[in-house]
Parts: structure tokens; sequence; C-alpha cells
């Protein structure tokens, strides 16, 4: 069992004996994500795994943020904000701008990039180390900017 799995599990148990509803409705969902992909797939959850669960489920509510918003529906973008701010407690630390550069210069020169058509070469490398700490839309940003400069 992963340590991600085991915190929200904690977690569960904490939320119930503090009577938080809404925290406990997000954990219930991360969990029963992770006992579908343990069935589905029939494997025990493993740390990689558990975060790419957990950023499908943060990307689904930033989407749903902004559909609400584009709705003037912001009684539910607060409920989803409320969720997604439970989950990404569970993801591994955002990257910092810097830290994104230096990882997709690094990605760069280890491709020998050095146009566009290089960026599948790159993205396949970095992909990987930023799955729940970097948007991938940031990360495409950042390889676009450094392969045309």
């Amino acid at each position: 069992m992963s340590a991600i799995v085991k915190a929200v599990k904690d977690a569960i148990k904490d939320a119930m004996r503090a009577k938080d509803k809404e925290t406990l409705l997000v954990l219930r969902g991360m969990s029963s994500e992770f006992k579908k992909v343990e069935v589905d797939e029939r494997i025990d959850v493993d740390e990689a795994r558990a975060i790419t669960i957990l950023d499908k489920m943060q990307k689904q509510r930033r989407d749903s943020i902004s559909q609400y918003e584009l709705a003037g529906r912001d009684d539910l973008a607060a409920i989803e904000k409320t969720e997604l701010e439970v989950i990404t407690k569970f993801l591994p630390a955002a990257l910092t701008e810097e830290e994104l550069v230096d990882m997709v210069a690094s990605a760069i020169a280890q491709v020998s990039a050095t146009s566009m058509a290089d960026m599948g070469k790159v993205m396949a490398i970095i992909k990987p180390q930023t799955i729940g700490r970097a948007d991938n839309a940031a990360v495409s940003k950042q390889v676009k900017a450094l392969l045309t400069a």
C-alpha cells in the first residue's frame, strides 16, 4: 500500500472523528478511485499510480471550476475549489517556475532537441517527472518557449 493511500485512509478516520462531512465525502471519493483501480487492474496502487489518480481528479476539479465560473455558478465552483484543496494536500509539492524551467532545459539537452519537431521527445521525458506537480499546459508552454528561443 502506498503512503498516499494510507494517508487518505488515515484522513478518512480523522474526518469521521471530527464530523467533517465535506472533507469526508472528498476523501471517500479518493479512496473509491484507488479501490476502483485495484479491482479493475488487479494491482496494488503504488505511489506513482496514486499520484496519477489524484492528478486526474485535480484536473477534473479545475475543469469543473472553470465551467461553473463561466456559467455564473459561483456556489458550485466554491464546492469544487474546496474539493480541489483536499485533493491537493495529498499530492507532491508543486514545481516552482524556476524548477520547471530547469527540468525542461535538462530534458531538451538530454534528447538534443533543436526545434519544435522534437517537442514530443521532450514531453515524453518530462511528463512522468511532472505528474501531480505541474499542469501539462504550463509544461508544454515552457517547452515551446525554450525550443523556439
